[in-house]
């Protein structure tokens, strides 16, 4: 089961959008909640009840409170929610990649494209479940993928950087089969998850907390090609 939220002042955009999800749910055979909103201020009153929801529709002109804004608000705490933007206007493209949109869907909205993002969607909700199962001296550790920042290799062991960092005597081959598309492989020593990477220059890639990983410049057109296709 999938909690979504649509936030809209548009009764009629709200409504074409349920059909376009319900008829999606019933292909896919996939279980949704789906929630509507007339305004982030609606939603942002729901949210602080419960914020479990997986996927946001929002609109981006609405009232008082954009979109945008609301977005910027969640990304505060929520870094794992998806985000889509729904409206009529191309402008406002840049500022759903600074909040880590997954798409920006441009109205009248299509079943094709909307379909698209709704799998991709889903792809990444599945992965945001997956885990790392690790033994360790103590026992076993497992660790969710999405709490990974990066993988370091020294000699014959691998670190896993999450929460706590996690050593392993693993090959990063090993390793990197069961990562998913998140992930990036920077040169012969490092993966990097590419939700935590804040900036990439030629020989370096630069996470959110400032850790600075070194990249193969072989490798420069290919991170940026995975960022683009990845957000």
């Amino acid at each position: 089961m999938y909690r979504l939220a649509i936030c809209d002042d548009s009764q009629a955009d709200t409504a074409y959008l349920q059909g376009l999800l319900e008829k999606w749910a019933a292909r896919r055979e996939t279980a949704l909640k789906t929630e509507v909103f007339p305004s982030a201020e609606a939603f942002l009153f729901q949210y602080e009840e419960d914020p479990s929801f997986d996927l946001l529709l929002l609109d981006i002109e609405m009232g008082r409170m954009s979109g945008v804004e609301l977005a910027r608000k969640i990304r505060r705490e929520n870094s794992s929610v998806q985000i889509v933007f729904v409206t009529g206007y191309m402008e406002y493209i840049a500022q759903g990649y600074d909040v880590e949109a997954l798409h920006y869907l441009l109205k009248p909205v299509t079943e094709e494209k909307l379909w698209a993002v709704l799998d991709r969607a889903q792809l990444r909700m599945e992965a945001r479940e997956k885990e790392l199962c690790l033994s360790v001296p103590e026992g076993t550790v497992r660790i969710p993928l999405r709490e990974i920042r990066y993988l370091e290799v020294a000699r014959n062991y691998v670190t896993i950087c999450g929460l706590e960092p996690c050593t392993v005597k693993k090959t990063l081959n090993e390793l990197e089969k069961e990562l998913d598309e998140s992930f990036f492989r920077t040169g012969r020593s490092y993966i990097v998850n590419l939700h935590f990477v804040r900036k990439i220059t030629r020989t370096q890639v630069i996470l959110k907390d400032g850790r600075e990983l070194p990249l193969s410049r072989k490798f420069y057109d290919q991170i940026n090609r995975a960022m683009i296709h990845y957000f």
